[in-house]
């Protein structure tokens, strides 16, 4: 916590080598592999490279981890960091990070767990591109995730926001979370639309340093396969913040040059220009720019195919309208489908730390007026606290809006933005599609200049006709004054449909929104029977898969019905022997190894437009709470004894014993019960869940 604002930038850049030593990657901090593949860089030590979370207090754990990376490098670590089974990597970081170009060949933890934290850390992230994971992931108290172009072994937990695009081995679907169906709140694109993966360094045979451009790819699933475009450091300018101004880095951009910006803070009096098609900027170790003069920091011009990547724009005590502007408003520009603008690891904050300014103002944070421009992982903060402790109050380094998308064709994959005055998102382009969204409402407005003026977390303009969105979260914490919101999001209503599994999420405070998206989905709000907790809600269309044609019969949820393949009956939310989810169960029961291989469930009516309300689970965090022993009664869910797994009533578990909860009249499986919770006799050796 202590780093939080710093003024210290640090990147590590380790040449193809292995390497048995440990790197803490803490605030401001970039750990870079210089090898062509990730494999050329291996760390061998245990704890090989990992982010611990920045407070090892249960609140607020890894919250305020902010502000670092890592990328391009395999890690063979094989340390257990959260008493869980897992042996591997841990990352248990917040927003403003990145883990790209990265092979895990062990497990991966998104969350650092102690004794007695239910909470295991409250992180609050985050983004993963272009990586293997030969184990599994776990994102135990991960609040929200963007995971795109993986390739993993598996993916456990979750608590709101999960969304997978693009990824092999990615969960299926599901709105929503319910802990006693084991249920969680993924949201899985096959494929990624439009890409290109962030530019990156390498160092040849002869030592000499190149610039790595990857391509463009459409529909993308799994890994970049492509080999990059490759420019020599002769066309490349390396800025160092100590020497170089705005004047001396616009003269080598004007001369057509890349430029990579070295860690530190540079002091702007006007906006890098960027004019040259296929030109890149990339900072490296959190290069910082911040607007000395009522500048932006970063102006695009029409212009295909340019990269902005790796950097951390702030605002100075001057008002700057934007931070970075992308195409001359004035002209609109269509941009290029195949040669899209990227913007890889882009930051900004308006207000924080008290040097160089200690108050800070812009009217937005990030303006888009050209076409076709991907946003690959951002995070845009209105800040509401400050170095030393203070809160921020009453519109302090106000900031109005954090992000205006005027262009068309905008991408957005973990899109990022809280507390800004008014609306966190205005889109007025058209075809826009977003990839994971998180805002936070901000805390210190009024009824008066916030909900009675109609503000939202993420607003798609009235004339906008196509729109797509994935997982788009608003959360709320009106902590210095009760305020009321309609709703969380506003779309022309035509577009409704084009949110999938859109939520919001009552964090603390003394407010209200109604709705999640217009005037549907319920609200949140503090919950009388648990005030400390939480209350998400999600508003969800129909998830149930369809009965297969061949399917001779159908069934309700909780019917009796036959495990595929034995005369095994099973009846509801309950696994066969081998595994399987049974052909009855809700569509929403994930307790099972394995998914249904039949699903004989009626088509119908989808889940009811919100899954259960309050009280929301816990963040997953293992050990997991030992459950209550007590007694049951015939159909509640249970854990098959010695196991995890959970039965429900007339089913089976897994080694071919009745389920403790099952009727003593059902006679179905293989044995019968090994404990009996119905019996109170029996109730103290059984543990149920409730």
């Amino acid at each position: 916590e202590s780093g939080q604002f710093s003024s210290q930038r640090i990147a590590l850049l380790f040449k193809p080598g292995r390497y048995a030593v440990e790197v803490p990657v803490g605030y401001y901090s970039h750990v870079i592999g210089l090898g062509q593949a990730p494999t050329d860089v291996v760390f061998t030590s245990s704890k090989g490279v990992y982010c611990n979370e920045a407070s090892l207090t249960v609140s607020p754990g890894a919250l305020d981890t902010f502000w670092r990376a890592a990328e391009g490098f395999q890690t063979d670590a094989d340390f257990s960091w959260n008493q869980n089974g897992h042996k591997g990597m841990i990352w248990a970081a917040s927003q403003a990070t990145s883990l790209r170009r990265i092979v895990v060949t062990n497990d991966l933890d998104l969350y650092q767990f102690k004794h007695g934290d239910r909470a295991a850390g409250f992180a609050s992230g985050g983004f993963m591109a272009n990586t293997e994971v030969r184990g599994e992931v776990a994102s135990g108290s991960q609040q929200q995730f963007m995971a795109r172009n993986l390739k993993v072994g598996g993916w456990s937990d979750g608590v709101w926001n999960m969304v997978f695009v693009g990824t092999q081995g990615a969960p299926r679907s599901h709105c929503g979370a319910n802990v006693k169906m084991c249920s969680h709140p993924y949201v899985t694109v096959d494929a990624a639309p439009l890409v290109a993966e962030k530019p990156f360094i390498t160092i040849n045979q002869s030592g000499k340093y190149q610039l790595n451009i990857p391509v463009v790819s459409q529909n993308r699933i799994g890994l970049d396969a492509t080999p990059p475009s490759v420019v020599d450091f002769e066309s490349v300018y390396v800025a160092r913040a100590e020497v170089d101004t705005a004047t001396s880095i616009n003269a080598k951009l004007k001369a057509g040059l890349h430029v990579v910006l070295s860690p530190g803070i540079y002091s702007l009096d006007a906006a890098l220009q960027m004019n040259f098609k296929d030109q890149v900027l990339l900072g490296i170790g959190l290069a910082t720019l911040v607007a000395s003069s009522g500048n932006s920091v970063v102006q695009v011009g029409n212009v295909d195919g340019v990269r902005v990547a790796g950097i951390l724009m702030q605002a100075g005590s001057e008002k700057s309208m934007t931070l970075i502007e992308w195409g001359d408003p004035s002209v609109p520009y269509p941009g290029s489908a195949s040669d899209p603008g990227v913007m890889s690891d882009i930051y900004a904050r308006v207000g924080g730390p008290k040097t160089p300014f200690s108050t800070a103002e812009a009217d937005s944070m990030m303006r888009i007026n050209s076409g076709h421009v991907v946003l690959d992982n951002s995070w845009l903060w209105r800040a509401d606290h400050l170095e030393g402790g203070a809160l921020v109050k009453g519109g302090a380094n106000p900031c109005q809006v954090a992000a205006v998308i005027n262009g068309d064709d905008f991408v957005a994959y973990g899109f990022k933005a809280e507390h800004a005055l008014t609306d966190q998102i205005q889109w007025n382009g058209e075809r826009g599609q977003t990839f994971m969204f998180q805002a936070e409402m901000p805390y210190d407005v009024t009824q008066a200049n916030f909900g009675d003026a109609g503000h939202v977390g993420y607003r798609v303009a009235t004339h906008v006709k196509e729109h797509s969105a994935y997982g788009v979260g608003v959360y709320h914490y009106f902590r210095d004054n009760a305020v009321v919101v309609r709703s969380a999001i506003s779309a022309p209503p035509a577009l409704e449909n084009a949110f999938v599994a859109p939520l919001a999420v009552f964090l603390n405070g003394q407010g209200i929104v109604e709705h999640i998206l217009n005037d549907k989905g319920n609200a949140t709000a503090r919950s009388p029977t648990s005030p400390a907790a939480a209350i998400p809600q999600w508003l969800c269309t129909s998830t149930a898969s369809r009965s297969p044609s061949w399917l001779l019969t159908s069934c309700k949820v909780g019917d009796p019905v036959t495990c595929p393949g034995t005369t095994v009956n099973c009846q509801g939310n309950g696994c066969c022997p081998d595994g399987s989810t049974c052909p009855s169960a809700d569509e929403s029961f994930a307790c099972c190894p394995a998914p249904k291989k039949v699903d004989c469930v009626t088509p119908g009516p989808g889940p009811p437009p919100s899954p259960p309300g309050p009280p929301p689970p816990s963040p997953p965090g293992p050990p997991p709470p030992t459950p209550a022993k007590q007694s049951c009664k015939v159909g509640d869910s249970v854990a098959c004894p010695g196991t995890k797994v959970m039965c429900a009533g007339n089913s089976c578990c897994l080694d071919g014993s009745t389920c403790p909860s099952a009727d003593d009249t059902f006679a179905s499986c293989p044995h019968g019960k090994i404990l009996d919770c119905t019996k109170p006799s029996n109730a103290s050796a059984f543990e149920v869940v409730v």
